[in-house]
């Protein structure tokens, strides 16, 4: 029993009224509830409790096993996908006029060495193979070999400041029957191949989900992307992924590389 829970039963042995200040209450509704992925950054005592639930690791408590390789089944969006659409084809995308403005300044003669689409919001919409595992019990490892990145998916947060990247800074959460994965810091890259921006200011929330269909194991990942410099709207996709039986065909390449 840590010291504000003997307080309390200190002062109710007395018969003493105890008031808790907003901060003291907003730390005993952390050690009495799982807390949210938005309220990690800015709670530290969510900080410290998310790590567990109910006593096991997020490993040990996960709703669905991500793990393992697999490969995407482009089953909609094809020319945006498969090939690198033309120069101004922006169809589906809520483009405000200033994403507009960026987009059209995109060089179609440096798209073969461009590394931008392979930024967190819009690399699972890239034809790719995935590998998920485990690096440790709170933390999973996201990898693709169409582009070579690497993504770090964190269930505890340390908070603070971090520089931005490619892949930004992913805090994860098991939200049955999904693993939840929301995405701050992240460098300016392209949602579609042809140019199309997201900024810095970019929050990218993904629904991870798992299911069985066709004699196949399927995982389903949902996106939202938040952009208020470059979007007018939310952009929603779901990409699909099949299972493979295992790594034989794993072979990462580099993005940009020819």
């Amino acid at each position: 029993m840590n010291r504000r829970s003997l307080l309390l039963v200190a002062c109710l042995i007395a018969g003493t009224a105890v008031e808790l200040s907003p901060l003291q209450s907003a730390h005993a509704q952390a050690e009495r509830r799982e807390c949210t992925v938005e309220e990690r950054d800015i709670n530290a005592d969510c900080r410290s409790h998310v790590g567990t639930k109910n006593g096991k690791s997020p490993k040990d408590a996960a709703n669905i096993d991500v793990t393992g390789y697999w490969a995407s089944v482009v089953t909609e969006d094809w020319r945006w996908r498969v090939v690198t659409p033309p120069k101004g084809d922006f169809a589906s995308i809520p483009l405000n006029p200033e994403g507009q403005k960026v987009a059209n300044t995109w060089d179609p003669a440096k798209a073969a060495t461009d590394c931008k689409y392979y930024g967190a919001a819009g690399l699972l919409r890239n034809p790719l193979r995935v590998h998920l595992s485990w690096k440790d019990a709170e933390t999973l490892l996201l990898e693709t070999d169409h582009g070579k990145q690497t993504r770090v998916l964190n269930f505890t947060s340390a908070g603070g400041h971090r520089e931005p990247s490619m892949q930004g800074h992913s805090v994860a959460a098991w939200e049955a029957p999904s693993l939840k994965v929301v995405t701050t810091g992240l460098l300016p890259g392209y949602l579609r191949k042809n140019g199309v921006p997201y900024s810095e200011r970019t929050v990218l929330t993904e629904y991870f989900n798992r299911y069985s269909a066709f004699g196949a194991e399927w995982l389903t990942v949902t996106t939202v992307v938040q952009d208020p410099t470059y979007l007018s709207r939310e952009f929603i996709t779901s990409s699909h992924f099949k299972r493979l039986a295992n790594g034989s065909d794993w072979n990462p390449t580099a993005c940009g590389a020819t």
